[in-house]
């Protein structure tokens, strides 16, 4: 009993959002199966974030699976105090590049489509984002992720250069 609530606690904090749901066919022996596949990004709103893909011949399993795929592929990144990223990065997934660059306290996330889902769940609140390359929703929500998950924090960037923070600046 005990176990369960605290799992039930667990997935309170995790918001969900479906980003695509498609019907894909396999052609058999016997002509063509129809299964759905589902895309799904999680995050808890404050710097962890996860895209997954579930299939199955019904959406509702295929969102499960999408849910337990995105728990696993789990980032955590680091926000500013402006609710922003630290530095501008790129991000590749594919054919899919994103281009994200931290932008005024107020402007609110400039992105499209899957870009803006992963951004918002993440907790990121001043954003630029620009998509390049394809329009492939999956793609891009893991381009998204490879960006965030380039990105390095003062005090990191400090360790791996030898110097103090204050130099930084």
């Amino acid at each position: 009993m005990k176990k369960k609530s605290t799992k039930n606690k667990e997935e309170k904090n995790w918001e969900e959002k479906v980003v695509q749901v498609k019907r894909v066919t396999k052609v058999v022996k016997g002509g063509k199966k129809l299964s759905f596949r589902a895309v799904l990004v999680i995050g808890n709103d404050n710097g962890e974030i996860g895209v997954g893909v579930g299939k199955a011949n019904d959406v509702i399993g295929a969102v499960k699976k999408g849910v337990a795929d995105a728990k696993k592929h789990i980032i955590t990144i680091p926000l500013t105090k402006y609710l922003s990223i630290p530095h501008p990065t790129i991000g590749v997934a594919g054919a899919a590049k994103i281009m994200l660059r931290p932008s005024a306290t107020g402007s609110g996330v400039i992105a499209g489509g899957s870009t803006r889902t992963v951004l918002e769940l993440a907790g990121i609140k001043n954003i630029l984002a620009k998509q390049l390359g394809s329009n492939n929703s999956l793609n891009n929500a893991r381009a998204v992720l490879n960006a965030l998950g380039n990105l390095k924090t003062f005090e990191k960037t400090a360790r791996d250069r030898n110097i103090e923070i204050n130099k930084l600046y």
